[in-house]
């Protein structure tokens, strides 16, 4: 198990730690990387007012940024974003979330020291594997309530081609009574174009939409806590991880919005609304930990492990978290990088894009990470 705060502090004194402990300050470099100075200033308080504020970064300019989005924009032209923010996930995922809930985060002060525990990785696992299967349950259920094959809040080039049928039908009905009427008429009489009409199902379905997207945002607030509350590093990194996945994110929600049949200001500020779940989300996250046995507020009392070992309430956060971003980094997101066309040629340089993509977006995690 990993040594308590108390444990670390009588370790501490031996010789051989003490020894050990000034060669690894001794190898440190004396100036921290520019990542590491910018994280300082980004985040320079508690694990809670962090978590908070990372929350603030990642929801307030995505959304200003939509101010310059065209309302008539496709969400599947977002594929090279989409595919950025996929190396982004998954690089956090498997650079800083899995090593740390299974091994650590290392310290530049001292050596750290792990003790295997029975069954504690089976519980860690056990964790992941809830947070995976929450957001398949989201899924299952958004796409039941809107009856399409792409029905989650990531597969919106799907959701978008159900919304646009849709709203296509009903504009095919309607131009088919609007060129009887049309023919009745003298030529030199000119027609009035009816306002366009969003069919009830496509409107269902962008509300639908904005309640995955509240829930997605509620989960992104529980990651950002527990990534904070593990450590400064893993917390910083999330939010780097989150906020690039949240670009595309937000524009893609926007444009099923606007084919829904929001207006662009209605659509903007849905949007922020859905940001409130991020909030949410993350006071639920700080809340777990701090009354969880992982907060500054309990460090006095000894926390009660789950199932008889060390593990508290919230120290599940985090493996909860790494299940999430597997999930939307893997099968919410990934097959729509694997759609094709019928232009072999286009396709392969649009692949090429793609991976050169998910390549800097996990490049960018290595190497904070690796710093």
């Amino acid at each position: 198990m990993y040594l308590s705060y108390t444990k670390i502090n009588i370790s501490q004194s031996c010789p051989v730690v003490e020894s050990l402990n000034e060669q690894k300050r001794a190898n440190q470099p004396e100036t921290a990387s520019l990542t590491a100075k910018i994280f300082a200033i980004l985040f320079p308080s508690s694990p809670a007012v962090n978590a908070l504020l990372a929350t603030l970064y990642i929801s307030g300019p995505p959304n200003f940024l939509l101010a310059l989005c065209p309302p008539n924009i496709d969400p599947s032209s977002l594929s090279v974003m989409v595919a950025f923010a996929v190396g982004g996930l998954l690089g956090d995922t498997l650079f800083h979330l899995l090593p740390e809930i299974f091994v650590g985060e290392d310290s530049p002060d001292h050596v750290s020291f792990v003790m295997v525990e029975p069954n504690k990785n089976l519980l860690l696992g056990l964790g992941i594997m809830v947070g995976f299967f929450t957001f398949v349950a989201m899924d299952k259920i958004l796409r039941i309530a809107t009856g399409s094959e792409g029905g989650h809040d990531h597969s919106h080039h799907a959701h978008a081609e159900s919304i646009a049928a849709v709203a296509s039908g009903a504009e095919t009905s309607k131009s088919g009574e609007l060129k009887q009427r049309k023919s009745t008429k003298e030529a030199s009489t000119p027609v009035a174009v009816p306002e366009k009409e969003i069919n009830p199902s496509a409107k269902l379905g962008g509300y639908l939409n904005l309640i995955a997207d509240f829930t997605h945002n509620i989960t992104d607030g529980l990651a950002l806590s527990s990534s904070f509350y593990a450590s400064p590093t893993i917390g910083a990194t999330t939010t780097v991880a989150v906020f690039f996945h949240e670009i595309p994110h937000e524009v893609g929600d926007f444009a099923l919005l606007i084919q829904s049949g929001f207006s662009k200001r209605k659509a903007m500020g849905a949007q922020f609304v859905t940001a409130i779940g991020a909030f949410l989300g993350t006071i639920i996250g700080i809340a777990v930990q701090e009354l969880g046995g992982n907060g500054t507020m309990l460090d006095d009392i000894e926390p009660v492990g789950l199932r008889g070992t060390s593990l508290t309430w919230g120290d599940m956060l985090l493996p909860f978290t790494a299940g999430t971003f597997l999930y939307v980094g893997t099968v919410a997101v990934i097959p729509e990088l694997l759609e094709t066309g019928k232009d072999k040629g286009l396709e392969i340089r649009k692949t090429i894009v793609q991976f050169l993509a998910v390549a800097l977006g996990a490049g960018i995690m290595l190497a904070i990470s690796w710093h």
